[in-house]
């Protein structure tokens, strides 16, 4: 239901918008973050001002920030299986690589590319890593696997249209000695992190996110 904004609401309103272009107008430019300001306008101008989602989409890719805080692989293993969420083998393997090296208390945001930015004939790890280079994007820690299935629960990446968020990391290698990628999996039977084939003519299905990081916000 429409509601005509006027009176001293309307003034109030368009003072706040009037302030928020002075203050990105200033010499010694915007005194906060503009990414953050955006984001949060975006869902101002969608109405969805109850909205605590973590995690925004423009233009088929998905943003969130995530921090790091030192879980080692073995750590993982725990901490995940504590809170009922399933580990594959391959998955394991990975955790426990000394390959596997996690960070501590950096903050980085987050781009997943979603599978339907891509022509299924395209839609293979070579060319997605591709379209990452053209957009800027690097290649994230390992542990981001880790990290986006301990975020969100499998509701919140269906909210996404997804069914896997495939941390686009440097391949580790499993037991098998075969190139592999730590993904967050939502499935009927609970939460998984499970374990991708990183192989570069590998194919994707258009129900997939591809992460990459965008840039180290903190550390």
């Amino acid at each position: 239901m429409a509601v005509q904004v006027i009176g001293d609401l309307y003034v109030e309103l368009d003072g706040k918008l009037a302030e928020i272009k002075r203050q990105m107008r200033q010499q010694g430019g915007y005194p906060f973050d503009p990414e953050k300001l955006n984001k949060f306008l975006q869902l101002a101008v969608e109405g969805r001002f109850n909205d605590n989602r973590c995690w925004c989409e423009k233009e088929g890719v998905i943003y969130f920030e995530v921090t790091s805080d030192g879980t080692t692989g073995p750590q993982w293993i725990e901490r995940l299986e504590k809170k009922g969420i399933q580990l594959s083998k391959w998955a394991k393997d990975v955790l426990l690589s000394p390959d596997f090296k996690p960070t501590n208390g950096v903050t980085t945001e987050i781009a997943v590319l979603k599978g339907a930015l891509f022509m299924d004939n395209d839609r293979i790890t070579s060319k997605i890593r591709a379209e990452a280079d053209k957009r800027k994007l690097v290649k994230p820690e390992a542990e981001l696997g880790c990290l986006i299935r301990d975020t969100f629960t499998d509701e919140e990446i269906e909210a996404m249209g997804l069914v896997w968020i495939v941390a686009f990391h440097e391949p580790i290698k499993d037991s098998d000695g075969d190139p592999t990628l730590l993904g967050a999996r939502r499935l009927g039977d609970g939460r998984w992190l499970r374990a991708c084939c990183g192989l570069p003519d590998r194919r994707w299905l258009r129900d997939r996110g591809f992460a990459f990081a965008v840039s180290q916000v903190s550390s």
